[in-house]
This record gives C-alpha cells, structure tokens and sequence, in this order.
C-alpha cells in the first residue's frame, strides 16, 4: 500500500498547489491513500463546507487538522456531518468532530489517528495515554495505523514517534509548517518526520505575509495576519506500507516548489 501525506495546506495558495500538482503525483507515485492536514485551509485558518469539499473533488481521502480547525465557527457547528475531517482526539470529551476514523484501500482496513501535542499549545488530554486508548479501540485487525500528530516541539514529536513505534505504521509531524529533513523508518518499522511541512505561499512567513507577521514581532501588537500570495509550494511525505503487517518500507519526502516571475522559467523540485 502506498499512502501520500500532504503538510499544512495554507489558504487559496495551497489549495492551488493542490490543484497543480495533486494529479501529477497520483501519476508518479499512485499513492492508494491521500491524506492532508488542512486546518489553515480556509483563508489561512480554519476549514469551511465549501473548501472541504474542494478537496474532495481534488482528491483528499482524508483531512486531518490540529488547533486551528476551531476558527471557522459555522463549520464547527456542522463538524459532526463531515465524514472524512478529524480534528486531535486529545480534545476534551464533548467537542465535535471525531479524533480518529477507519477507512479501507480494497479490503485493507486502514485507521487515520489525529493527535495534538501540549508543549507550548494548549494543555490538552495526554496524547501517549490518548494513543493508546485509541489502539485498544482500533484493535489488532487493523495492521495500518496513520498517526499525525499536530505539536510544536521536535522532542514531543520524536518521543511519540518512539513510544508508538511498532504499534503504528507511521508518525507524521505536522503545525509548524517547515519540512524537516529527518524522515526515516524507526525500528520496529514505524515511518517518522518531525514535521511534513507546508502546502502553499513560498514566499511567507509560513504561509503568511511577512509585513504582518514582522510588524507583530518589532512591536508586539495584535495584527491581523493575511494569506501571502505569489508562487506556491508542496511539501509531503510518501509512504510504502506492508498491508499484511501494517510495518512501514519506506518513507519519501517530497517539496514541490513553483518558482518566482523574473526567472524567465518555472520549475519544480522533488
């Protein structure tokens, strides 16, 4: 089974790169599974029923998201109709949505975990205790098991990776919207990166425009930050999972990137 993870798709701008390039790698890799984190889908934050439903018809299978997801009030309220979103698993016992869903590539069940961490974010439910929760519910039927866990810090994102390696086919680091170049198979076959990476402005301050988010920084005032524009870029990961075992072959990481007007050309990167 080959599964594609895209990172934080960003505003128009992702969902524009998501346009240009989701056919291409369907073509080149035939991925079975497509998944994508798309808290900030809505205008850089949030998700709403009509973009949700562009990724649909671009291609997503599954949505998952992280604190961001809340932003959108009226989709919040309509969370619970929308099938194939996920918001972490760790929030409260209460809020819409669901934390985990179960899906099937053929006759492969496959389990889609969303988890959210607790350094510097918000002090959540334990998502190691959540995990294995989750797992006892899922149970032993279910081989391949995808987790994203949405956090801030590297060392609570590596520390999941290691306490669930051998229990879950993957562990894909998404929210801070910079890929990070350590994506590997951890013993026991568990797929890691720390962080997938993001899916929209290449020139941005993670997606937003840079004068908002430094006039914030100099002066520490509120700003209201906007989605920036220009070319755009993909960031993901593709993983080979066994489906007998649920163990991970292989993960690739992948940055597409449009480059700017000026050049003359336009190019992209793998």
């Amino acid at each position: 089974m080959r599964v594609l993870f895209i990172g934080d798709v960003v505003g128009k701008p992702g969902r524009r790169a998501l346009r240009q390039w989701l056919s291409q790698l369907k073509e080149e890799f035939s991925p079975d599974l497509v998944i994508a984190n798309v808290e900030n889908a809505a205008g850089g934050f949030g998700l709403t029923k009509d973009v949700y439903n562009e990724l649909l018809s671009l291609g997503v299978d599954v949505m998952t998201s992280g604190n961001h997801i809340w932003d959108k009030k009226e989709f919040v309220k309509e969370m619970d109709s929308f099938t194939q979103v996920l918001r972490p698993a760790n929030y409260p016992e209460g809020v819409p949505g669901r934390g985990w869903l179960l899906t099937h590539v053929g006759e492969t069940p496959v389990a889609v975990i969303n988890l959210q961490g607790r350094i510097f974010m918000e002090c959540l439910d334990c998502p190691f205790r959540t995990a294995d929760a989750l797992l006892k519910v899922i149970g032993d039927g279910v081989k391949v098991r995808i987790v994203d866990f949405h956090a801030e810090a590297t060392a609570e994102k590596s520390l999941l990776a290691f306490y669930l390696t051998g229990r879950v086919s993957a562990v894909l680091g998404t929210h801070t919207h910079v890929q990070t170049a350590d994506e590997r198979v951890l013993d026991n076959f568990t797929g890691f990166i720390t962080d997938v990476g993001m899916t929209g402005a290449l020139n941005s301050s993670i997606g937003m425009e840079f004068k908002d988010v430094l006039d914030r920084m100099i002066y520490h005032i509120p700003r209201k930050f906007k989605v920036a524009k220009g070319p755009v870029m993909l960031n993901g990961v593709v993983l080979d999972i066994d489906e007998e075992s649920g163990k991970c072959l292989k993960i690739e990481r992948l940055f597409l990137r449009e480059e700017g007007q000026g050049n003359g050309n336009q190019d992209t990167l793998w």
